[in-house]
């Protein structure tokens, strides 16, 4: 999406699809299964539902009833899910949070112990002149999911703050998700993009990106982020059994899991963590 589209305009785009995603999602859930939702971050496919089959039945067996992984399109089909029932709980980002919370009046209820402290990586190609954020005037850029926190709000956020606007000093699109944005820098499609920490080291390791052809050339400060929800009206024996199911993962026994997950143990989460990333959200009319 290129950059001279003006945000009203993108908003007004991300409004629709919240329309659209409620008809993306059955109205009603199975009555035996609970439904799980989690944003498109490492993109919406069947392979990526079916990679995640092992914390679907670790979910199942820590329930005692059947657990149905959902993957929607986008990162406001996932929001507009908890709002109209067809999920019962949801893995969202910290900008899809606060949305859901404002909307639908979501439940916090765990978050990876890197959440607490997380962080955005700009990435451009490993030959590249770009060094800092003041080199990106006038460059190509990629932005993950318009919702995104790591993708976009925060990335848009250090922008600014180095007195980049996005809007009108670069050429800047939309991709969708964090590997596309990784992919976008690797091809040289773009000079430079933003996104996850976690994914951008799952997708080097896992030999998807050639690390050898991308390097990170600055850090966001760290910021609070990913968190596990229930919609307003999940029992709470349900929300606090699904909570305790993340909190009772351990490394060593639960390996395949948590490396789906891009974590290593889980805790509490709160709302009032997010105050600071409620106050920019709204600097930046995201929220």
């Amino acid at each position: 999406m290129a950059a001279s589209l003006k945000r009203g305009v993108v908003l007004k785009a991300m409004g629709a699809t919240l329309v659209l995603g409620s008809g993306a999602l059955p109205a009603v859930a199975a009555a035996s299964a609970l439904r799980v939702g989690m944003i498109p971050d490492a993109g919406a496919t069947q392979v990526s539902t079916d990679e995640k089959a092992p914390l679907r039945d670790y979910l199942s067996a820590k329930m005692g009833q059947p657990i149905e992984l959902v993957i929607p399109t986008n990162y406001n089909a996932t929001v507009e899910g908890l709002g109209n029932g067809s999920l019962d709980f949801a893995y969202l980002g910290g900008l899809t949070y606060l949305k859901a919370r404002e909307a639908y009046g979501v439940i916090p209820l765990v978050q990876r112990t890197s959440d607490k402290q997380f962080h955005s990586l700009f990435i451009t190609q490993t030959g590249s002149t770009i060094n800092k954020l003041a080199d990106l005037k006038g460059k190509r850029f990629a932005f993950g999911d318009i919702s995104s926190t790591s993708g976009h709000l925060m990335p848009d956020y250090a922008l600014r703050n180095a007195g980049i606007d996005p809007d009108t000093d670069l050429t800047a699109r939309f991709t969708g998700n964090h590997p596309a944005t990784a992919k976008a820098v690797e091809s040289g499609t773009v000079d430079a993009g933003a996104l996850d920490e976690s994914v951008f080291k799952a997708v080097t390791d896992g030999g998807q990106i050639d690390k050898t052809k991308v390097r990170v050339f600055y850090t966001t400060p760290p910021f609070v982020d990913y968190v596990w929800v229930a919609r307003k009206d999940v029992a709470p024996a349900s929300r606090e059994g699904l909570a305790n199911a993340f909190l009772a993962l351990r490394a060593g026994s639960d390996d395949k899991v948590l490396a789906i997950l891009r974590g290593t143990s889980f805790v509490r989460a709160d709302d009032a963590e997010y105050a600071t990333l409620r106050s920019i959200a709204k600097k930046l009319k995201l929220l």
